[in-house]
């Protein structure tokens, strides 16, 4: 899908066709999409590495052309087996256009196109840009905070779990993580070899801006690396955790099985074919039911003041 939007009376509208200073929108083109994407002069191996999805951050110039690579964050959904994953995004800045490329449509994109970007402009590339550098930065640290939220959750059900369903969840958040690891720090070595560059010196703001994106990367690095060690932990202590729940279980039925046992033991040996004292006492029945039932409640104080039970 192609869409193209241009700044008109500090709005963003849609138009018809590419025009000067007007950003184009490409969400998973078709065959036809991408031939026309380049007959605007977007170079073919821009569009290719733009829409392969295992395409790591870069830059690269090529015919007056600028070609960047994001890996933005994209949530799968909770039943996914890994939630949330990293897309590529590809930035080609010519004399005349942007264009943004992706094969998913991402929630940054949605952000830029329906105008909750504030100062937003199609005129000024490299401020277009840098904004994009940001809002994934803080789309990134979004993501980190749901997840610590999810893990606060989980880690109430991890203390009563006797399986390994919870743990299992936790390895996907981790894994969930790792994609966040790799993507960031291959963007911050993206952006700190661009601002050795002159790409975006030609305003101080943008240079201001620029600092403002690496610093926003760096905090989602360092939340990512802590809470990537807060998960390995945890997984480490509640599987210890669930091997201890299952040990009061077995403690438990063991306890349970030996205060059963005993009057099976009395009953079994008064059903032996010899003599024994007192069975002919008319009562010899409710004796023997009386001394297992003191027997079993003298076990089960006992193991409950030992707290076996």
């Amino acid at each position: 899908m192609i869409t193209i939007f241009k700044n008109t009376n500090n709005k963003l509208e849609t138009i018809g066709s590419p025009s000067e200073g007007c950003w184009v929108s490409v969400v998973d083109p078709t065959n036809q999409e991408v031939v026309q994407i380049g007959e605007w002069g977007i170079p073919p191996d821009f569009i290719t590495h733009s829409l392969d999805m295992n395409e790591r951050a870069r830059t690269e110039r090529n015919n007056g052309s600028i070609f960047i690579v994001l890996r933005l964050p994209y949530a799968l959904g909770k039943t996914a087996a890994i939630p949330y994953i990293t897309v590529p995004l590809g930035i080609v800045l010519t004399d005349t256009l942007i264009v943004t490329i992706c094969r998913e449509e991402t929630s940054v994109i949605q952000e830029f196109a329906t105008g909750q970007v504030h100062g937003l402009s199609t005129v000024k590339k490299n401020r277009f840009v840098l904004q994009l550098l940001l809002r994934t930065a803080d789309q990134y640290l979004n993501y980190l905070r749901g997840i610590d939220t999810s893990v606060d959750a989980l880690e109430e059900r991890l203390y009563r779990s006797l399986q390994n369903k919870e743990v299992r969840e936790l390895l996907k958040y981790q894994k969930r993580l790792v994609y966040f690891t790799t993507a960031l720090k291959s963007k911050e070595f993206m952006l700190e070899r661009l601002q050795k560059t002159q790409l975006f010196q030609a305003y101080p703001e943008d240079v201001e801006l620029l600092d403002d994106v690496l610093i926003e990367i760096r905090q989602a690095i360092d939340v990512t690396a802590i809470s990537e060690n807060i998960l390995s932990q945890m997984m480490d202590a509640f599987a210890s955790i669930i091997s201890n729940n299952l040990n009061v279980v077995m403690k438990f039925l063991t306890s349970v099985t030996i205060v059963i046992s005993l009057p099976t033991l009395i009953a079994s040996l008064y059903g032996m074919n010899v003599r024994l004292p007192g069975q002919e006492h008319p009562y010899a029945f409710s004796l023997t039911l009386v001394i297992s039932l003191i027997t079993s409640l003298a076990v089960v104080i006992i193991f409950w003041k030992k707290n076996w039970l």
